[in-house]
């Protein structure tokens, strides 16, 4: 039998990973302070939605799905359009920085992400921003 898919739901702006920075006097990089808050926050849901279950074996699929704000400095039509899939936040951040997130649920939601083999991300504006996250085994 099949494990049921993982649903992960995380409220507010998406944020993508942010570039490791570095020290000049030691050389040594660290995440930024944003990343991180959004990792543990990310991490956090995926707990939550993995209840007691066991880290996921084997291969998987991915299904992001990025809710961005509609800017408020738009026009009510293209507020509209925006809300109505016409016009696409083609905009920071980029889609490889939004699945860099996924780091954080290394063994909460999967063992590691090396066992994603499959994998679909889109950006939309709504009045609900957030990410949604859905896993699913590999059948």
């Amino acid at each position: 039998m099949m494990a049921p898919a993982i649903v992960i739901r995380l409220a507010g702006v998406p944020v993508g990973k942010g570039r490791p920075r570095f020290v000049r006097s030691t050389g040594r990089a660290f995440t930024p302070a944003a990343t991180r808050s959004y990792e543990s926050a990310l991490r956090l849901a995926a707990q939550e939605a993995m209840g007691d279950r066991a880290p996921l074996g084997g291969a998987l699929h991915v299904h992001v799905a990025a809710h961005f704000p509609v800017p408020a400095s738009w026009s009510k039509k293209r507020q509209r359009a925006a809300l109505e899939g016409e016009l696409l936040p083609a905009t920071k951040p980029d889609v490889d920085n939004l699945l860099k997130v996924l780091d954080a649920l290394n063994e909460v939601v999967w063992r590691d992400d090396k066992q994603i083999v499959s994998a679909v991300i889109w950006k939309r504006y709504s009045d609900a921003p957030g990410l949604f996250i859905k896993v699913e085994p590999v059948a």
